[in-house]
């Protein structure tokens, strides 16, 4: 019998375990060099030395451990704790280990959530800037998308609550927010949906009651309030005898338990069976005289509201940013080293093409991110025309990032194929949670139309133009100023109440410009001959008119061998 094994003919070629590339415990910074470069071109050289070193380990945490805790609690669910054993109604929502295991890194060892409100996180001597804050958090929504909502929001609600609320109420409520320790942080939320307003916030039906002591009483249901035990959450309610539509709305802090511990009136009725980030708990809430604190002006709760859904817009855009290029360095990692007909994948020319073709809106999301990341922080220095910019920015990358995440994930799964369908690996919880992006903060259709809203309100237009001459000027790239002047006319006319059927045309016009631009500029600042080309494929690819039935050369005729660095192996 051994003997006849023995004469079994031996396989030349990989067959079996060894024939399916894992890029399992790949470090997902190093696989991705140009983020450095650019992390240098946007950030102080002294932070950008401090900060290497964590991108490193988040960047090994993202392809190994990480990755494995999200998997997991991705598996394990939140699960709704109506009561306790002995029949107290606590409301309690149990996590899987897993996923307070991320917790502990995203808001405790990495202080994702405090580290642009206050000094000392990573030893920094300051709050960090938007540019680094994102760049970790593209970094960790590499491997889990979920719980970075829950950072987001305790993010976006301290924000809020810095620039709009009582300095007493500030006092009290801003060390927990700022924690590190999740023994004493307070995790933030938004429980702004509700059944019959969902896009239509005017249509706000959560009742204010003022208290004789100056609090407030809430009475209604919430829909969709994501990290729904969060210990502080903000709600929009209108309070009695208020006007109707979203000028009668006011915003309220709104805590989870009273200051000696006991719950406030307020129940978890049930938790979503999601699509995508099941791993962290979305829930409907019933109001039931919840106490809860007036922030800001009476009557303005819509506008200040709008700040805090602003800022989880655009984190919503950088995390779909950090998903497409987890797709494609997983792409790249089967196309180096699984083999077909002979050759490596990545050795097909069809393979090539298909592979650029998800380089791209990764690419430009990233450039997007910086972008906007660099007009947050001008804005917030009281930059003159900066708030304007900021304004436009934050939906275009929250518009068409969020878009192209679904196709780019969609399409990297198929370079893996079969597998790529499997739980095991990482694609399919990848291409469930892009599809969160379009939605949460506003879908397409309301972020496109807010987009025009800002150009028409804000003069937004008219800084977007002077960003990206300035960017075109620093570059020499001037085939982008024609396109421009005609994608503006396009956009004047979707800004008319009968142009609103061209918001969405317009804004991904303006999107592809503004992302051509900083691709350019970023090239022009490196020296980058594959970013210039990646610059000039968007233009060519995705502004310009094109017939589709002619024939393309394989060179595409905009540099495509100077693209071939887009295409390195990211375990070389």
């Amino acid at each position: 019998m051994l003997e006849r094994i023995r004469d079994v003919p031996q396989p030349t070629a990989p067959a079996g375990a060894e024939a399916v590339p894992d890029a399992r415990g790949i470090n997902l910074f190093r696989a991705d060099p140009i983020l450095a470069r650019l992390m240098g071109l946007y950030l102080p050289a002294d932070l950008c030395a401090q900060l290497l070193p964590v991108c490193e380990r988040l960047g090994a945490l993202a392809g190994g451990r990480l990755d494995e805790l999200a998997s997991t609690a991705d598996r394990n669910p939140p699960r709704l704790i109506a009561r306790t054993r002995t029949g107290e109604d606590r409301q309690t929502i149990e996590k899987h280990p897993s996923y307070v295991e991320m917790e502990r890194l995203a808001f405790g060892e990495f202080g994702l959530a405090a580290l642009s409100h206050r000094a000392g996180v990573f030893g920094w001597k300051a709050p960090l800037p938007p540019a680094a804050k994102y760049v970790l958090t593209y970094l960790f929504a590499e491997a889990e998308f979920g719980l970075l909502c829950p950072v987001s929001m305790t993010d976006s609600l301290t924000r809020t609550l810095r620039k709009f609320g009582d300095p007493a109420l500030v006092q009290r409520f801003l060390p927990r927010l700022l924690s590190q320790d999740l023994d004493t942080l307070a995790q933030g939320a938004m429980f702004m949906t509700e059944q019959g307003a969902g896009s239509d916030v005017g249509a706000t039906a959560v009742r204010a009651i003022a208290d004789a002591d100056g609090t407030w009483r809430l009475y209604g249901d919430k829909w969709f309030c994501s990290n729904a035990d969060a210990a502080l959450a903000m709600v929009l309610a209108r309070p009695e005898g208020a006007a109707a539509g979203t000028k009668g709305l006011s915003l309220f802090l709104l805590p989870r338990t009273a200051e000696d511990g006991t719950p406030n009136a307020y129940r978890i009725l049930r938790l979503k069976d999601k699509l995508g980030t099941r791993d962290m708990a979305s829930g409907e809430i019933r109001l039931e005289g919840a106490r809860a604190f007036l922030v800001g002006e009476p009557g303005a709760g819509f506008r200040q509201m709008t700040d805090m859904i602003n800022n989880s817009r655009l984190s919503n855009g950088v995390r779909a940013a950090g998903m497409m290029r987890r797709a494609v360095s997983e792409a790249l990692f089967v196309a180096h080293h699984r083999r077909a007909f002979g050759r490596r994948l990545i050795e097909l020319p069809l393979m090539r093409r298909q592979l650029l073709k998800l380089v791209m809106p990764t690419e430009q999301a990233r450039s997007m991110m910086f972008t906007t990341a660099e007009a947050l922080a001008r804005a917030d220095a009281g930059e003159p025309g900066a708030y304007a910019l900021l304004r436009i920015l934050t939906p275009l990358i929250k518009f068409r990032a969020c878009r192209d995440a679904r196709r780019v994930t969609g399409d990297a799964m198929e370079v893996r194929g079969g597998a790529g369908y499997i739980e095991e690996w990482p694609e399919p919880r990848l291409v469930r949670d892009a599809h969160l992006g379009s939605i949460w903060e506003g879908t397409s259709n309301i972020v496109a139309l807010d987009v025009m809203r800002a150009a028409r309100r804000e003069g937004a237009l008219a800084a977007l133009q002077t960003h990206i001459a300035a960017q075109v000027a620093a570059s020499g790239m001037t085939d982008i100023l024609a396109p421009l002047a005609q994608a503006t006319r396009l956009a004047e006319r979707a800004m008319a109440p009968e142009g609103a059927h061209l918001a969405r045309q317009a804004a991904s016009a303006l999107y592809h410009l503004a992302s051509a631009s900083a691709l350019a500029f970023e090239a022009a600042a490196l020296a980058d001959v594959a970013r210039r080309s990646l610059a000039e494929r968007v233009l060519r690819h995705r502004v310009l008119p094109r017939d589709p039935l002619a024939a393309e050369e394989a060179d595409d005729g905009i540099g495509m061998a100077a693209l071939e660095t887009l295409l390195a192996d990211p375990s070389a």
